[in-house]
């Protein structure tokens, strides 16, 4: 197939081309079209012999395949016509394409114990542990066919293999365990132990890399205490999982997204101590890594050798670290230096940790729209190297130097309309930034590919705020992609004002993508933020337009303009709007009522009151407080979880209405508080940040419009996944096996 498209146009004889370019070319324009209608066919009979192999094979096609090979589907699947991106994300969970492919090798595996391994992460791509209960049985072993790794008792000396008893729900338990007769199916109180009951437990949070980023000097601790993470809250280190090398492997810890403990990150010495840490989990490529330039003398500490750390308990921050030896402390993220020995030039690590989606800043991949025919500009951060190397044209040291150029390219050439500054590390990027465009400007604030940038805002001017701001003329847009933004907000200003009847230049449209704005600014040790009455977003006295998409932030101010006209748009979809505290605003305005916005919310998870002029749509949403909406003649609320007492557009499908007018007048107050969202975190910096509770009631965690969870986490379909791995291990589990899903994260 050519791209050409005279491709046409040139087969014809030269006479007839030549009388075309005397009459205007109209057979050229003709033939333009039939070429274009001739590559889209050409494409399709393309498709035709590709469609032809699972591997490369549209999505729709996957279950026509698996109808070849006898692959049933679940029920849910016949409602997969509608076409939509959502139609098709859940296509592919409940028709994984995966499953589909190994389903002839799964049915010759049959019966095996690493086949369920396999059926979890190809049929819910939930990596898992699959443990025979029964040979975790307290009895007596035949002495001719004795098993001496089976479950014994407990070895009070040894404490890494007591913390396993409980930890990740019980899939590493090691010991033996008295007959359980309960049921392993049962709906009341499921029993574990017994001769056919076997238990595959499946990790649901993922392991995010962060590679060479700035550690946080805890400096109100000491200026010898440090966290992993750059915000100076707890973090628990994730494994880094590695892959299983056999098909009849059954996964480890190393093998899995799981926290790394303690008694696993140290080494067990000869004398049973735990002084040094296992080379299995640091080191390049690894789970953790720990980089001090100049430290403990001039030339060392690039990267800390692994002689050099300590495994501790940092807990309480009370360790006495010999010279030339740092502690870590897994299970808080924490390091602590010798109090004499501190690292002069900073500290910065490599870790990973645990997150259930791809939401917020991250160093995953993320598509990247692209602004036309823009100039690009690369931004580098500080990194621990040896000094500083010469920038090659276009790469600059910090955004405000980058900002320079573009004021100096757009003077010598006045086309120049776009421009895209990218963050090349996952570094600290700090100082003020103000961005203001001219009429049609277009700058995009991005990330570069699998790195996570941080965005430090500072406090430097005491007269006025120091947050990121912007303005705009008629037409400009400002778009932030992949950023975390920490230390103040994003502020939108508007015209200023004037006695003219004519409207004033201003943004035109201001889009969030991939971003986590803190809630609360900045964090403590515990997560809890040290400003939870700031917003994240300001819209002040401006009519641009707000889209925000897989993000997480703060609250959204909104300061009115003088002359209001329509209200404008505000979009959030797949994101979290946190107010820090249900009790607090995280949509509103300063000085009225509600703020003056058309504000819309799909697959969204609210944490705070919102009050805002109109609601055009709310769908798959959890507002955890109050909603109130001052103009209720237009908009819809749809399979969204509303508290008691709002005051929103019509309402369809919702709880807990629906749940309320299926019983009597009498049992509802007990309705009401059974279809409550429950929450295992609302607080951002722990792993399960925003995520529901397994305990939640099925309207909330399969009421979304599609049966999916209501909420930011919708689309992971969760219950969806859940029932074809269920689906799965009946159809190849053995005859009276009691096999069932057991979640360990």
């Amino acid at each position: 197939m050519s791209a050409n498209p005279d491709r046409l146009y040139e087969l014809m004889p030269v006479v007839y081309r030549m009388r075309d370019a005397d009459q205007g070319y109209p057979l050229r324009d003709l033939l333009r079209v039939l070429s274009t209608q001739a590559n889209v066919l050409e494409r399709d009979i393309a498709r035709l012999y590709d469609n032809w192999f699972i591997e490369t094979c549209d999505d729709w096609v996957v279950p026509y395949i698996g109808d070849l090979l006898g692959y049933s589907l679940l029920p849910e699947a016949a409602t997969l016509a509608d076409g939509s991106v959502h139609g098709a994300r859940l296509g592919r969970v409940l028709a994984p394409r995966a499953d589909v492919a190994n389903t002839i090798d799964a049915r010759r595996r049959k019966g095996t114990l690493s086949l369920l391994e396999d059926l979890a992460r190809d049929a819910a791509g939930w990596p898992a542990r699959a443990v025979e209960f029964y040979r975790l049985l307290g009895w007596t072993q035949h002495l001719d066919h004795q098993h001496p790794h089976r479950g014994g008792t407990a070895d009070l000396r040894d404490p890494g293999v007591m913390q396993r008893i409980g930890w990740a729900g019980g899939a590493f338990d090691p010991l033996a365990h008295s007959v359980d007769v309960r049921r392993f199916g049962s709906a009341h109180q499921r029993g574990r132990y017994a001769i056919p009951d076997v238990g595959l437990f499946v990790f649901r949070l993922r392991s995010y890399a962060v590679t060479t980023t700035p550690a946080y000097c805890l400096e109100e601790r000491g200026p010898q205490c440090f966290s992993f993470s750059v915000l100076g809250n707890d973090t628990p280190l994730f494994q880094r999982p590695e892959a299983e090398t056999q098909a009849t492997h059954i996964a480890r810890e190393h093998n899995l997204p799981v926290p790394l403990r303690r008694y696993r990150f140290a080494q067990r010495g000869p004398l049973a101590d735990y002084a040094n840490v296992s080379p299995a989990l640091y080191g390049p490529g690894k789970s953790v890594l720990v980089y001090a330039p100049d430290w403990p003398a001039k030339g060392q500490g690039m990267p800390v050798p692994i002689e050099a750390l300590i495994p501790a308990d940092l807990s309480a921050w009370r360790y006495q670290v010999p010279r030339g030896r740092v502690a870590v402390d897994p299970e808080t993220g924490r390091l602590l230096f010798p109090a004499n020995q501190r690292p002069k030039r900073g500290v910065w690590v490599s870790y990973s940790y645990g997150f259930a989606a791809d939401l917020g800043g991250g160093e995953y991949a993320r598509p990247v729209p692209e602004l036309e025919n823009a100039t690009r500009y690369i931004v580098h951060a500080v990194l621990p190297v040896a000094g500083p190397a010469p920038l090659p044209p276009g790469h600059f040291n910090s955004i405000a130097d980058a900002l320079d150029a573009w004021t100096q390219a757009k003077a010598a050439d006045p086309s120049l309309r776009a421009l895209i500054i990218e963050l090349a590390e996952s570094g600290i990027y700090e100082g003020a930034i103000d961005l203001q465009l001219e009429a049609g400007e277009a700058i995009q604030l991005r990330a570069a590919e699998r790195t996570r940038p941080i965005l430090r805002l500072l406090d430097v001017r005491a007269s006025q705020p120091d947050a990121l701001n912007i303005g705009g003329a008629n037409g400009s847009r400002v778009l932030l992609d992949g950023l975390l933004i920490v230390g103040r907000g994003v502020e939108v200003h508007g015209p200023e004002d004037s006695e003219s009847s004519e409207p004033q230049p201003d943004l035109c449209e201001l889009v969030i993508r991939h971003c986590t704005l803190v809630p609360g600014w900045a964090l403590q040790c515990d997560c809890d933020p040290k400003r939870p009455g700031e917003p994240s977003v300001t819209l002040d006295g401006t009519r641009a337009s707000l889209r925000i998409e897989q993000s997480i932030v703060g609250a959204i101010s909104v300061v009115s303009p003088v002359r209001r006209g329509e209200p404008p748009a505000l979009q959030i979809c797949d994101s979290v709007v946190d107010a820090t505290g249900i009790e607090r605003v995280a949509l509103g305005a300063p000085d009225e009522a509600v703020a003056y916005v058309q504000a819309s919310f799909q697959r969204c998870t609210v944490i705070g009151e919102v009050q805002a002029h109109t609601m055009p749509l709310a769908e798959d949403c959890i507002f955890a407080s109050n909603v109130r909406v001052l103009r209720r003649q237009s908009g819809c609320v749809r399979f969204c979880y509303v508290p008691p007492g709002s005051r929103t557009p019509q309402r369809f499908h919702c709880q807990p209405d629906l749940a309320l007018d299926a019983v009597p007048k009498a049992q509802q107050p007990q309705e009401t508080l059974r279809v409550v969202p429950q929450f295992r975190s609302l607080r951002y910096g722990t792993p399960d940040y925003a995520r529901l509770d397994d305990g939640t009631c099925g309207e909330i965690r399969a009421g979304a419009s599609d049966q999916s969870a209501m909420g930011v986490y919708h689309d992971l379909y969760e219950p969806q996944r859940e029932a074809n791995l269920a689906w799965r291990l009946q159809e190849y589990t053995p005859a009276d096996t009691d096999a069932g899903i057991l979640f360990a994260s």
